[in-house]
């Protein structure tokens, strides 16, 4: 692992800083699962965000995986931990994960700079999550986006639900979340999720042609732009997780992890 003022190279995830663009790659084997060493990796980056800001007037989040952008959250670490403990032990460990993912992200929706999400393939549950916290989504035309908490007993935990609710009309929002489809990148931007599609491999190209746009202007500005259109729904995103952690008692969720973890496939997070 390397750490210098403007980069880092770790296991899960890496970010460059150069010309006033800041890249932040993801890279966990397979499927960018988001679990306890991927999110601390993550909070080395919200930590070392303030300083990038001053040099920088965007940030790219993209995967160097094929699978695709993530997948969510790392549902069989979380089975595992599970494993001996007693209800409350339980919800207690969900609970500090989720402020900890929360914190997370909540620093990103917030910063300053313009912010695109590149993703291509599966970008699922918490990924999809990570995705929303960015100002811009341009997308692979191969991407799909899907919340399948649903099947688990669960709602998104990552703060997925205020930020589609933000972004887009309830019916869209009631789609994802009550039926767990996935849908395609054109359907994702019919509807105004994705800004952008890109051709087949080209995604993280465009994204670098929308943050060199986005230096052009003047940074103040921009920032201000921000904060009128862009508003952190903080309410909801605490309340979001208090209903995580009460269905999280449920034996629903056990049973529904327990499935995943006995699924053999290749991919067993697709619908």
């Amino acid at each position: 692992m390397t750490h210098t003022e403007s980069s880092f190279e770790g296991k899960s995830l890496s970010w460059h800083a150069a010309n006033g663009v800041i890249e932040l790659a993801l890279h966990r084997p397979p499927a960018n699962e988001i679990g306890t060493a991927m999110l601390a990796e993550l909070e080395q980056f919200a930590g070392a965000l303030p300083g990038l800001e001053q040099h920088s007037a965007a940030l790219i989040v993209y995967s160097r995986l094929p699978a695709g952008f993530s997948a969510g959250a790392d549902l069989r670490e979380l089975f595992e931990r599970m494993q001996g403990l007693a209800a409350a032990g339980r919800i207690r460990g969900v609970c500090e994960f989720l402020e900890r993912i929360h914190h997370v992200l909540n620093t990103i929706d917030a910063t300053p700079l313009t912010t695109i999400a590149a993703v291509h393939g599966v970008t699922f549950g918490g990924g999809f999550e990570l995705a929303l916290t960015c100002d811009l989504i341009v997308a692979d035309k191969m991407a799909r986006f899907c919340f399948p908490e649903l099947r688990l007993g669960l709602i998104p935990g990552f703060g997925g639900i205020p930020r589609l609710k933000r972004d887009l009309g309830n019916a869209v929002v009631r789609d994802l979340l009550l039926t767990g489809r996935s849908i395609n990148a054109q359907k994702a931007a019919s509807v105004g999720l994705v800004s952008q599609v890109a051709g087949e491999g080209e995604v993280l190209r465009l994204a670098r042609a929308v943050a060199a746009q986005a230096c052009k202007f003047d940074r103040h500005t921009a920032r201000t732009a921000k904060q009128f259109v862009k508003p952190v729904p903080h309410e909801e995103l605490r309340r979001e997780i208090e209903i995580f952690c009460d269905l999280f008692a449920r034996p629903a969720v056990e049973a529904g992890l327990r499935k995943f973890v006995q699924n053999t496939g290749p991919q067993p997070y697709l619908p």
